[in-house]
């Protein structure tokens, strides 16, 4: 099948990499640096699978039919499929999702292919999908959630949770979309290395909401144990001695525990919040809980920082630097957008604490403001205080600095 995928970020790359192992895929992208990455068969995004997939391409070991491309319209109007992974951030002012990325693909893609089924794996607000029905009749559309993690995106895909597709009952190509949709799963589970893989056609508005619904529930799962962990500190008691007598109960389990800033990345916030939106005039209090959850643990890790710097105050230290080792929020992962130490960060400076960040991953030597360096032992050496989110073998010669929650050392 010929496929063209929009966006080569986390999922849409992939995908693009998944399906162009039994299909001819043909990755769109609006910058030119992406593109020239992907036909030289590097990858423009930290992910190992799809670095190694790559590379095994390159060598002749494991083929793909895979070409990246700036231009969009040459890409559609000769696919029978379009995958749309475009960003769709979070607005606050409108408080929904940016779909502007997403809606400028569908505009293209109906100019020059309008007979093309469009897959939405962009994360979008619940009843879009109806309403792209409503607005472009003349399109086929499916919704399809995604359920990756940062820098593990293609393994998940090869070793999916489950597969659903959402086919929009409001749609003139129900009929005809139902099979499309069968299709799409199929070309999922032909891409895996797992067999069987639960799969799931439903309408796509129910598909929206699982994909909502999800990513909250982790979001929940997170700022519980958190919170756990705060109680924990503010109470001098042993948070990882409490979390694991908790979680030998085997309906909690010992997975997502780790305490860490707060949930962050690229989809918790937005999804939550967008959850949060999509709950106008029905009845809740724990969504909103979620959210308010994460802003308060930010406040008290940031009350903890800056009670450190205080104490090196009191002890003669003059104009202490706070120190952030890596603004990533899980290791192997190159993607910051959102990460909750940014969160920390904010609030340290805001009480006028100078800050510096160690993020080799980052090319500018400022970032909002406080100076970025590469250099790890100039960095511990400038710190007075080193806040991490997650703990690196790195900084065992600095363990007296530096302040985390991550108890388990591990994501």
């Amino acid at each position: 099948m010929r496929i063209a995928v929009a966006g080569t970020g986390y999922v849409g790359l992939s995908l693009a990499v998944l399906l162009a192992q039994h299909n001819d895929v043909v990755a769109v992208d609006v910058v030119p640096q992406k593109v020239e990455l992907l036909n030289a068969r590097k990858s423009p995004i930290v992910d190992a699978e799809i670095e190694s997939y790559l590379a095994a391409d390159a060598s002749g070991e494991r083929p793909l039919s895979l070409s990246a491309t700036t231009d969009g319209a040459a890409a559609y109007g000769s696919a029978e499929l379009v995958v749309i992974a475009t960003p769709t951030n979070y607005d606050p002012q409108r408080n929904f999702f940016d779909t502007t990325y997403v809606e400028q693909v569908i505009d293209l893609v109906l100019e020059v292919n309008p007979q093309a089924v469009m897959v939405i794996k962009s994360t979008v607000p619940v009843g879009y999908t109806k309403g792209l029905c409503e607005r472009y009749p003349q399109g086929r559309f499916l919704f399809s959630p995604e359920f990756l993690r940062e820098g593990r995106a293609l393994y998940d895909n090869l070793h999916p949770s489950r597969i659903i597709v959402g086919v929009p009952s409001e749609s003139a190509f129900e009929v005809e979309l139902q099979a499309a949709a069968r299709k799409f799963a199929e070309l999922l589970q032909q891409g895996a290395l797992d067999e069987d893989v639960p799969s799931l056609i439903m309408r796509a508005t129910e598909a929206e909401a699982v994909k909502l619904f999800s990513n909250t529930y982790l979001a929940l799962r997170v700022a519980y144990f958190n919170e756990l962990d705060t109680y924990a500190g503010v109470r001098g008691l042993d948070a990882s001695q409490i979390i694991e007598g908790v979680c030998l109960d085997p309906r909690i389990g010992s997975h997502y525990n780790n305490p860490s800033f707060g949930y962050g990345g690229y989809c918790l916030p937005k999804d939550t919040k967008q959850l949060l939106a999509n709950y106008d005039h029905v009845p809740q209090n724990l969504i909103e809980a979620i959210v308010d959850a994460n802003r308060t643990r930010k406040d008290y890790i940031a009350d903890e920082v800056l009670a450190r710097v205080m104490s090196l105050v009191y002890e003669g230290v003059p104009n202490p630097v706070v120190g952030v080792y890596r603004l990533t929020m899980k290791s192997g992962s190159d993607n910051f957008r959102a990460s909750s130490v940014q969160g920390i960060m904010k609030r340290v400076k805001g009480k006028g604490v100078p800050v510096l960040v160690y993020e080799p991953t980052l090319d500018d030597a400022d970032f909002f403001g406080s100076e970025v360096t590469h250099d790890l032992a100039d960095f511990k050496r400038r710190a007075d205080v080193i806040v991490a989110n997650r703990w690196s073998e790195e900084l065992n010669d600095v363990t007296a600095k530096v302040y985390t929650r991550d108890l388990f050392k591990r994501d």
